[in-house]
């Protein structure tokens, strides 16, 4: 299997932990993984994961990287120095995980107003792969058009919706169904969940 280079931001949407299990999958495939977090998606880490976040580089340490083959690169919003800000680095894609409205909203409208934006602003400029999972209920008419304009640009939209065909019975199988869908947007193999089809 190929190893991949992919950028991946998480922000404050609700649904933290689709954002982590997705980057422990890649970080245990062995890929490397550039990532950014909104400050908004450090408070939900507080709010739905009870993460203590003062140590951000530790905190990222002990729950994603350790003892990973993969390599993790966590970048701030204004550390424009991040590879995937400029499209003559060649990366492997992008994905945010969860998406929040507003930066779905900022993406679609080439604010790049942080790393974020900037990094997905260089994904549709270039024609490189840009998935986005929205974590939001119920849609407004803006979210709906920026969604639309987005995909339209050849975005990947991913919306945060669990299949129930493989009876999942834990949290964790529901979390596992959405992260392998956005890691079959990526061209990455998983065995997360089972496919329609596949015995049980």
């Amino acid at each position: 299997m190929s190893r991949k280079e992919l950028a991946v931001g998480i922000t404050g949407a609700s649904g933290a932990i689709y954002g982590v299990r997705l980057v422990q999958e890649l970080l245990k495939g062995g890929h490397t993984v550039h990532l950014m977090i909104t400050e908004a998606g450090w408070q939900v880490f507080q709010d739905e994961l009870e993460w203590e976040t003062k140590d951000r580089e530790r905190l990222l340490d002990e729950k994603l990287q350790r003892g990973l083959p993969g390599r993790l690169r966590y970048w701030t919003l204004r550390d424009f120095s991040c590879p995937a800000a400029s499209g003559s680095h060649r990366g492997d894609g992008m994905i945010v995980i969860p998406c929040s409205m507003g930066t779905l909203s900022g993406i679609a409208n080439g604010a790049s107003g942080n790393l974020l934006e900037r990094a997905a602003d260089v994904m549709i400029k270039e024609g490189r792969k840009l998935v986005l999972v929205p974590r939001e209920t119920p849609l407004n008419a803006i979210h709906l058009e920026n969604m639309l304009k987005l995909s339209r640009l050849g975005v990947k939209i991913l919306p945060a919706m669990p299949g129930f065909y493989h009876k999942p019975v834990t949290l964790d199988e529901l979390v596992n169904f959405v992260v392998g869908k956005a890691l079959d947007a990526l061209d990455v193999p998983h065995a997360l969940f089972r496919r329609w089809g596949e015995t049980p």
